[in-house]
């Protein structure tokens, strides 16, 4: 398991690196990443996105992804949003295994955050996440999403509920104030 990741520039940059010394680039994910991305997610997930889905994906002006990548070139993880008017749902957050637990998630997340509040003007975040996930609810919840409701047998391989979460940014604003 990857060490966590010390550099905050990061988060701020794009760049950086694990506290073993290796490189952490984030970037923006393009066509030519759905092969990989779709590897990925047959490994994260037991309901994957298909190669073909992640290729419409990425083509789409409406959708925006972050992918991770080693210094080697190797993608470790992405995030993807679409962009709604004012509002952003986020697709899915993949990481390796081989690489959870240092971070990953967080930055991916941050820094999509950061892009889509600053460049797109959104104001609000959405997704679903399954009732069984903990660790994914509390990265979300960290981020300050609030569980808003459930969609009952929503993932089609189990049937297992979704709960539905949203992050207002207006309201972490006001949040932060008082």
């Amino acid at each position: 398991m990857a060490e966590n990741i010390v550099n905050r520039r990061l988060e701020e940059t794009g760049s950086g690196h694990l506290a073993d010394g290796r490189r952490i680039t984030l970037r923006r994910a393009g066509k030519a990443d759905a092969p990989v991305m779709a590897r990925l997610d047959a490994r994260c997930f037991s309901d994957p996105w298909s190669e073909p889905s992640f290729a419409e994906d990425l083509k789409n002006p409406l959708a925006y992804y972050l992918a991770a990548q080693t210094e080697a070139g190797e993608i470790i993880g992405y995030a993807g949003i679409w962009l709604v008017l004012d509002e952003g749902h986020i697709t899915n957050v993949a990481v390796s295994p081989d690489y959870r637990r240092c971070g990953i998630g967080k930055l991916l997340l941050s820094r999509l955050f950061t892009i889509c509040e600053e460049e797109f003007a959104i104001g609000a975040f959405t997704l679903e996440v399954r009732v069984s996930n903990e660790p994914a609810q509390n990265l979300y919840r960290s981020f300050g999403f609030c569980e808003a409701g459930r969609r009952r047998g929503y993932y089609a391989d189990n049937g297992e509920d979704a709960l539905i979460m949203w992050r207002r940014v207006e309201e972490l604003c006001q949040a932060k104030t008082l």
